[in-house]
């Protein structure tokens, strides 16, 4: 598991953040955002003091919040509290602070799209058609995308109602869907394609696209049928999902004499020897 922490400018404070290669989420210090609210001179105490009461009060925001080592102002790596965007926005609403409407709004901007989503999600959906289009995706493409995070969004809610963690275990039977229909690892595809922290389904091939969905609908309907519940009875339905999207797949492969998976990418000339015609 491979990290890249990075450091961002809200006006005048630096907010650390980390990128998970696996689960593809960046994760940002808690109290580096509370610093950024202004809300109190002594920002540590003030976030303990916070992260009680709403512990105290059940809130699912403490539940989300994990703990990842950190360059501190001393220089060494420390452990710090951290979170995921979705999280981050949540905390930020409970503080009362005329920074937060500055602070998500500066979120979204650093490229955070689900933040939005959350807040306004034909919004998100009109932005994500205007960035693409920007990027020179063809309207057919486009159209795959938004149809294939459709089919993904609706696997992923049968997840999160089936008692499989967001993050880590979504990760794990991604992978697995992934890696049966692709014969290739997630990580693995993102190394063709000269990927880094870039999501790979934004540089996917139409037929890539095809595939992931074909595979990630059947895992669903498969899932649905089994009643499958958690991490380990969705592990099943996820190879069997893969494999049906494998099989077409290797029949179109056989027919054009092509391969699906291809190390073809939309990164900026610049950067990139293997360019989507």
């Amino acid at each position: 598991m491979k990290k890249i922490i990075k450091i961002e400018i809200f006006e005048k404070h630096k907010i650390r953040k980390s990128y998970n290669e696996d689960t593809e989420i960046w994760l940002f210090s808690v109290i580096d955002i509370i610093q950024a609210l202004e809300v109190s001179p002594d920002s540590r105490n003030y976030w303990k003091v916070l992260k009680s009461n709403l512990k105290k009060e059940g809130s699912q925001v403490v539940t989300n919040i994990n703990q990842l080592k950190m360059v501190a102002e001393d220089g060494k790596m420390r452990l710090t509290d951290v979170a995921n965007a979705e999280t981050i926005l949540r905390l930020v609403q409970s503080v009362p602070s005329k920074k937060a409407e500055p602070i998500k709004m500066w979120l979204a901007k650093v490229g955070f799209e689900r933040m939005q989503e959350m807040v306004d999600p034909e919004r998100a959906l009109n932005r994500s058609r205007e960035y693409w289009q920007k990027q020179g995706r063809s309207e057919k493409w486009i159209q795959q995308r938004m149809m294939g995070q459709e089919t993904r969004n609706k696997l992923t809610d049968y997840w999160k109602d089936s008692g499989v963690q967001e993050g880590k275990e979504y990760a794990i039977l991604t992978n697995i869907i992934h890696s049966e229909w692709a014969e290739v690892s997630v990580k693995d595809h993102k190394k063709i394609k000269g990927l880094k922290s870039q999501n790979l389904r934004d540089h996917m091939s139409e037929a890539e696209l095809i595939f992931t969905a074909l595979a990630e609908l059947s895992t669903r309907q498969i899932a649905e049928s089994d009643k499958a519940m958690g991490l380990e009875d969705n592990k099943l339905p996820a190879k069997r999902g893969g494999r049906i999207a494998k099989d077409a797949k290797l029949a179109l492969e056989a027919k054009t004499g092509k391969k699906v998976v291809s190390g073809e990418n939309y990164l900026p000339p610049q950067n990139n020897n293997k360019k989507l015609k």
